[in-house]
């Protein structure tokens, strides 16, 4: 089957239409396909009713939480724009209800528009399943050899970090949202381990969870890694020193008195299941074994380390 018009309810899938080289096939996004810059000029088909850039990090779980609770969406879709997108195919996912549109936005879509598209749920958990979900997107684009070729690079990326040795392996404790504490979940727990470090509390492939102080204090981290998701490094910066850098209980931690906390851009390679999280684990190698890694580039304000 020839897949002519695209809808993305994926930010993560959106970044791979691109790098395949269809974007000219792309008419409908979500408000959180933000990359490349281009993304976001396409229509939008999905939007969030939460507003989190004027919701502090409590106020954005307590809405998130009320609305699950109460059965009510998380996200709209918009229909107009839905009906002139037309589309063959619709790429959505399974992975998060919080993280991007979920099986009610695909089921209302389905149900509005007059042509039935074919689907494609991408549910990855671990970085082998993200590079599989590359592989299994080029074929329905009928994209192989652009895919061989992007799978190859990722893999080579893969191996030449976790083909280094690290003398010193330290504790490493990410922690996917402040206030109230969550658990890095997913990809992440591999991801520590692959860069040199031993993940604390998380394990690979389970969904992240809340824990509390206490379970900070007990895993006794070496590192800790801030990556709320959604938030880039600034803005992750900001809840820190609202949040954590006064706490009492927080300024005990090893981990803070030895200068050892980051804050990453967790919405640009940490928080998606997108072929940028590969340079999400450049971006921890950095962090973990940082003489070994010193002369390995990542983008610009990736990631910072917290006074």
């Amino acid at each position: 089957m020839d897949v002519n018009r695209i809808v993305s309810f994926l930010p993560s899938a959106t970044e791979l239409l691109y790098e395949f080289g269809v974007e000219d096939k792309l008419f409908g996004v979500t408000h959180e396909c933000k990359y490349p810059d281009d993304a976001k000029l396409k229509p939008r088909v999905i939007s969030s009713v939460i507003n989190s850039d004027e919701l502090t990090s409590n106020e954005i779980n307590t809405v998130t939480c009320t609305l699950l609770r109460d059965g009510k969406n998380i996200f709209e879709l918009n229909e107009k724009n839905l009906l002139d997108a037309n589309p063959d195919l619709i790429i959505s996912q399974e992975t998060c209800e919080v993280c991007a549109a979920y099986t009610t936005e695909v089921k209302k879509a389905l149900d509005i528009l007059p042509k039935k598209p074919q689907l494609y749920s991408m549910n990855p958990h671990n970085l082998h399943e993200i590079i599989q979900s590359v592989t299994t997107l080029g074929k329905i684009l009928q994209k192989e050899k652009k895919a061989l070729e992007i799978t190859y690079s990722l893999r080579q990326r893969i191996h030449n970090i976790q083909n280094s040795k690290n003398k010193k392996i330290p504790k490493v404790l990410a922690i996917e949202w402040i206030e109230p504490f969550f658990t890095s979940g997913h990809w992440i727990p591999e991801m520590i381990e692959l860069a040199g470090g031993v993940n604390l509390i998380s394990k690979t492939g389970e969904h992240s969870r809340r824990m509390d102080v206490s379970e900070v204090i007990d895993s006794s981290p070496d590192i800790i890694i801030l990556m709320p998701c959604g938030f880039d490094t600034a803005r992750t910066i900001s809840e820190y020193d609202s949040i954590l850098k006064n706490n009492v209980s927080w300024n005990s931690l090893n981990a803070v008195k030895n200068n050892q906390v980051f804050a990453v851009d967790a919405n640009s390679f940490f928080s998606k299941p997108s072929i940028r999280t590969i340079e999400g684990l450049e971006i921890l190698a950095k962090i973990i074994q940082p003489v070994k890694f010193e002369d390995l580039t990542v983008s610009v304000d990736s990631f910072s380390n917290l006074p």
